[in-house]
């Protein structure tokens, strides 16, 4: 049976977002809808069904099907010749985001907004696992973070959920202080501050000052918990008399705060081990995911797991839970070849990361490695610092492609000629010729911008 969502009538939906309500049916107007979806495939009965003109699709289109679908009303742009409830707006964008202000007001309930360049997701995935051990939780799906993503997450919590764990993702100032009127966190939790979005953002201090943008409706009694070892994130103090819980790896931090990790053992490319300290407890885990990164992802979990009670034992079972997501490091084993799916996205510390979990592989290790999008005007200095790190590392062979990671080729010509290298202006011809660059016993990282389209050497592979 599908829940109405508090206060959200037709009536109150249309006052909030400025839009004019056609409705003959007084009783519909006064119902609450059961789900708010601009997809049509997610449609629920008694729903609103927000029509958005796309670059390639158009839900106008599909409005006709929502109502054989069963929704209580629709949003448009246009409007319609239908004796059927509709909501008149002018843009559906802001709609959809009044709205999301408007129900998230309603709602008792502790928010967690998580941001930062790398490792948003993976660290959203961790405090859910977490936080789930204790309470009934709802997180971000995929990556729905944006100024559309978000309002359709905070669409989906109800009554019965305690907490919600919001991924918050901006491309330019001003973004952040949108989304945190909608998401109101009571803690607010960054990775860290890396080389995302410069061709808006600048340099990393306009990243820093994007970022801690999500302080701005941070809840008076709120938390802020932040990577120590960012020298960026470091330099904040506090923010409206809240004093920042920092976490670190021993050893990387000069810092005094007693949030850290030490003992780490990478477990090949199958995880990580390390022991977690907070104050005086003591958490031995298992990170089932590859790369010393992860172990920061679980300190951030560590913290906001303590934020809200949990024991150490909810902690250690939260984290040990945690899998791989498709596309972000997974693991993918064809034959005697195991792959390292990194196709989701790429930036310069996502793709250090990801060479460092190359690494631990014990058996021959090929990088096979494409353009990073979005870095603004010194991307191909960013792309030759890339050969220069593999240049130091123990990859045998090393496959590039696109035309930025052809800086990374010429400095590794030069650089390292106890590399075996391979360079293909495009995808197309570097298909071609991975049956003669693979042998049966690698371990392959794949690792690029989404643009980059990779996920089709993996779907050769396999």
């Amino acid at each position: 049976m599908c829940m109405s969502m508090k206060n959200l009538s037709l009536k109150n939906i249309a006052n909030v977002c400025d839009g004019k309500l056609f409705c003959s049916d007084e009783l519909a107007a006064d119902t609450e809808v059961t789900s708010i979806v601009s997809d049509s495939r997610k449609i629920e009965k008694g729903g609103l069904f927000v029509a958005i003109k796309g670059n390639v699709v158009d839900g106008h289109d599909y409005i006709e099907s929502a109502y054989e679908q069963g929704v209580l009303a629709v949003m448009s742009q246009k409007e319609l010749s239908t004796d059927k409830p509709y909501i008149l707006i002018e843009d559906p964008y802001i709609a959809v985001k009044k709205i999301a202000k408007f129900y998230r007001e309603n709602l008792d309930i502790k928010v967690v907004g998580v941001t930062g360049s790398v490792g948003k997701t993976s660290t959203k995935e961790m405090i859910y696992s977490v936080l789930n051990e204790k309470y009934n939780t709802l997180k971000t799906e995929g990556n729905f973070n944006n100024e559309l993503g978000l309002p359709l997450t905070v669409f989906r919590i109800r009554e019965e959920h305690e907490i919600a764990v919001l991924e918050m993702g901006i491309s330019d100032f001003g973004e952040m202080t949108r989304l945190t009127e909608i998401a109101r966190p009571d803690v607010a939790v960054i990775t860290n501050v890396g080389y995302c979005h410069l061709e808006n953002l600048g340099t990393r201090d306009g990243v820093l000052k994007a970022k801690t943008e999500i302080f701005n409706s941070l809840a008076k009694d709120g938390k802020i918990i932040l990577n120590g070892d960012d020298d960026k994130l470091a330099t904040v103090s506090e923010y409206n008399g809240i004093k920042p819980v920092f976490f670190h790896i021993s050893g990387n931090s000069g810092a005094s705060d007693n949030v850290y990790a030490d003992n780490i053992k990478p477990d090949g490319v199958k995880g990580v081990y390390a022991s977690l300290h907070y104050n005086d407890s003591v958490i031995d885990v298992k990170i089932n995911i590859p790369g010393i990164h992860m172990v920061y992802n679980a300190l951030a979990a560590l913290c906001v797991g303590k934020a809200f009670g949990l024991s150490d034992d909810e902690i250690k079972r939260g984290i040990e839970k945690v899998a791989p997501l498709e596309g972000r490091n997974n693991i993918v084993e064809k034959d005697n070849v195991i792959l390292i799916n990194g196709c989701y996205n790429a930036n310069p510390m996502s793709m250090k990361a990801s060479i460092d979990v190359l690494s631990y592989a014990d058996s021959r290790k090929v990088a096979i490695l494409g353009d990073m999008f979005e870095l603004g005007e010194n991307e191909k200095e960013m792309h030759e610092a890339i050969g220069k790190y593999l240049a130091e590392t123990d990859v045998d062979v090393i496959v590039l492609c696109g035309k930025l990671m052809n800086n990374a080729y010429t400095y590794l010509l030069e650089n390292a000629s106890d590399k075996k290298l391979y360079y293909f202006d495009r995808l197309k011809e570097l298909l071609t010729e991975l049956d003669r660059i693979l042998q049966g016993d690698d371990t392959v990282l794949i690792k690029a911008s989404h643009g980059m389209e990779f996920s089709k050497i993996i779907q050769y592979i396999r």
